[in-house]
């Protein structure tokens, strides 16, 4: 095994090339593509690992992938050269959506009914709240297996292919690796993006059957009285378990209904589940809120090089547009333009999604910008900026090798923040009624909903997801303080340093 230069020197690794021998000295030179071809069995067997993961779930992730709702919005921006294509991607979702996975409900069925003889339909006799609760398991710890080799591919990188024994990224990993609040913040994340991405199959029940036509989809349930089974209408049954604060109908969380329908978070005030409504709702919590950032963080990312390489009349320019932005009232602004967008064909897609994406994206730029425009000025005073300047290199190139890498940490940082407050904004807005309609679940219309019922035994209708928000809230943000501390373990982590950094350096 060839020995490791000084790590500390910042040069370059002649260690591991193949077990027991040295990396050649020109393996330095290569690209990443030949480094791996020299030494293939890592990247092999690595690779062999992931496509394993793929295959046991391959129906559900080109399913998720087909079915993803930006098909839908870019349907409504070019329907009549999309439509069609968005109708056929949608019926191969479909028909791979039929292909078993570890994680389906054909393999871990929690649907069926108790009969003296125990209960008949679910997945190896167990009670549905056994079965669900195996699903929720089995769904959780494949997404977790995901996360450890993510993390084998990025050690196996350090140790075999990259170029460098040494980078300030390794530093900023282990400090975060030790940040417990940080570390806090990435399992709430983590446990919310799997909720997200899962959301077909994490619940009781699917969207289509409880929430979106209950009246085409029908459940059988054992009759005492008759000593039959007997088949019903899933809107009928919802019809006798709506949970309005008094009567026997109340289900609770962790609840059976008369049905036999195991509710984790119990139902809601017209009978359907309340988990599979959250569920579905961070699916669409999530989506509208990266596309939201991604608008922001697009706009704040161009401009803060803008106003950092050119300055003067560029950044003055910057300054007055985000400032006037920011001198309106942002959620006032967004019912406003919600109201007035309400009638357009914008307003179909998604059923409101893309207006709130597009209007959260237009106002929040600003606050992104002046968080990042800071550290853009400082890297701009660079000796490397002004050489790269005197070589004649285009102002284009220097901004994206020169100052981006050393401006995204700090972005990371404020999009984790800015995310939280989109999530958190969103469903105040369906709060009020102003946000994504119905049929289309959101965790601030299940709050509205319940708030009637909040000192009655319904309890559970506002109070789950009013402290889920709170939760997934709280997980951005120290997610975001764990990066913060990780990029810069000097700063200063009381509010006078977000303020001072988020000003944009004391502009």
């Amino acid at each position: 095994m060839g020995a490791d230069t000084d790590v500390g020197s910042g040069s370059t690794r002649t260690g591991e090339f193949r077990e027991g021998e040295s990396r050649p000295e020109d393996d330095n030179d290569l690209p990443l593509s030949e480094r791996i071809a020299r030494n293939p069995r890592p990247a092999a067997t690595w690779g062999a690992v992931v496509a394993v993961l793929i295959a046991v779930e391959f129906g559900a992730i080109v399913s998720g992938v087909l079915s993803v709702p930006p098909w839908g919005w870019v349907g409504g921006l070019l329907p009549g050269a999309i439509d069609p294509l968005a109708a056929g991607l949608a019926t191969v979702a479909e028909r791979v959506a039929e292909l078993p996975t570890i994680t389906s409900r054909s393999v871990i069925d929690n649907t069926g009914y108790q009969t003296p003889s125990g209960w008949e339909g679910t997945t190896l006799g167990l009670s549905p709240a056994l079965a669900w609760a195996l699903r929720v398991g089995v769904i959780y710890t494949y997404a977790f297996i995901w996360l450890l080799v993510g993390w084998w591919g990025y050690t196996l990188y350090r140790r075999h292919y990259r170029i460098p024994d040494w980078t300030p990224r390794d530093d900023v990993v282990n400090r975060f690796r030790r940040h417990s609040w940080g570390l806090f913040g990435l399992a709430v994340v983590f446990a919310f993006v799997v909720m997200a991405l899962f959301a077909p199959v994490l619940g009781p029940t699917t969207v289509d059957q409880n929430i979106e036509n209950p009246y085409e989809n029908r459940i059988d349930y054992y009759n005492e009285e008759t000593g039959e089974v007997e088949s019903i209408f899933v809107g009928d049954a919802n019809g006798d378990t709506q949970s309005r604060g008094q009567g026997d109908n109340n289900v609770g969380p962790l609840e059976y209904d008369q049905y036999d329908r195991f509710h984790p978070f119990g139902t809601l005030p017209d009978g359907k589940d309340l988990f599979t409504f959250m569920a579905s709702g961070a699916r669409v919590s999530l989506l509208v809120g990266l596309t939201s950032l991604g608008i922001a963080g697009g706009l704040a990312m161009v401009f803060a090089m803008l106003t950092a390489y050119y300055k003067g009349l560029v950044d003055l320019g910057v300054v007055i547009a985000g400032d006037s932005i920011q001198a309106m009232p942002q959620l006032l602004f967004i019912i406003l333009a919600s109201f007035v967008l309400s009638d357009t064909w914008i307003a179909e897609v998604y059923n409101g999604g893309l207006v709130l994406a597009i209007l959260f994206g237009i106002t929040g730029w600003p606050a992104l910008w002046r968080a990042v425009r800071g550290p853009a000025l400082q890297v701009s005073e660079r000796e490397w900026i002004d050489a790269a300047k005197s070589y004649g290199q285009r102002p284009r190139a220097t901004m994206q090798k020169h100052m981006l890498p050393y401006v995204v940490g700090y972005f990371l940082i404020y999009a984790s923040l800015s995310l939280g407050g989109v999530i958190i904004g969103i469903a105040g807005l369906s709060f009020l009624g102003l946000g994504i309609e119905a049929p289309v679940p959101e965790w601030g219309r299940a709050v509205s909903a319940g708030q009637p019922y909040v000192a009655t035994q319904s309890w559970h209708i506002s109070l789950i997801p009013g402290i889920l928000v709170v939760i997934i809230v709280t997980g951005f943000n120290a997610l975001g303080d764990g990066v913060r501390d990780a990029i810069d373990p000097e700063s200063d982590i009381g509010d006078g340093g977000n303020e001072s950094v988020a000003a944009g350096g004391g502009a």
